[in-house]
């Protein structure tokens, strides 16, 4: 039995409204910048073809999914920097680099705020509402209830992993492709279409850039490069 659309929609507008930060409180960004309903194309058109084609390929790469790329979605729910670590290396732990982790729960905050927006604006619901008969597993381990399109998690570990590139530039390509990862693992969970992740890929390019652009933002990462440099060595020194 589908979910009413207009209760969920309800739901979904409750959960947007207590959004932890608004634009006042940017640090690093322009207000207003970037603007995901300028730089986005809409998706599929609820109930069309095109959103069928779609609802029809997020069910088949849920289905194809292993328990071990499910599991790795769910430990990803809560996505940190330190889902990147496999990339990095195993001392880039959480608790040792407090102005490391300090820059990015802002850039965490600042590109909800932006994502937030393109999700209230579209208001796309997740294929485990649209059609949760198809996709139990999703239902199951997955208790958010705000909108699809552009994935959060798509749009945040492409910026993690940019941002993330340019404190371990040697790891670039890494990084990179496990901030796609990030993004598909949703896909293979259930609980996203595939036209959210490449919005949310687009988006997280975009926030990427406009952090980097920000002196702020520069002040704040080059003070964790220190911390991460002085990590490094100090772990070298101990081989």
């Amino acid at each position: 039995m589908k979910l009413n659309r207009r209760s969920f929609l309800y739901l979904c507008l409750a959960a947007l409204v207590a959004a932890p930060l608004s634009a006042a409180d940017l640090k690093y960004l322009a207000a207003g910048q970037p603007d995901p309903i300028v730089l986005l194309a809409p998706p599929p058109v609820a109930g069309s073809a095109e959103d069928a084609a779609d609802l029809e390929s997020a069910f088949r790469v849920y289905s194809a999914a292993t328990p071990a790329e499910r599991a790795r979605g769910t430990d990803e729910v809560k996505l940190t920097i330190f889902h990147f670590a496999p990339a990095i290396g195993p001392w880039f732990v959480p608790g040792k680099f407090p102005k490391t982790e300090a820059l990015f729960k802002e850039v965490e905050a600042e590109a909800n705020v932006v994502k937030n927006l393109a999700k209230a604006h579209w208001q796309r619901i997740r294929p485990y509402h649209v059609d949760p008969a198809r996709f139990p597993a999703a239902i199951e381990h997955e208790d958010r209830t705000d909108y699809a399109y552009p994935s959060g998690h798509s749009t945040r570990g492409t910026t993690y992993a940019l941002l993330l590139a340019e404190l371990f530039p040697d790891r670039r390509d890494a990084l990179l492709a496990k901030g796609r990862d990030t993004g598909w693992l949703r896909v293979l969970g259930g609980v996203h279409y595939p036209a959210d992740i490449y919005a949310g890929r687009v988006l997280g390019q975009e926030l990427a850039r406009q952090f980097l652009a920000s002196p702020a933002f520069q002040r704040d990462l080059a003070a964790a490069r220190a911390e991460l440099a002085a990590a490094k060595v100090e772990v070298a020194g101990a081989h």
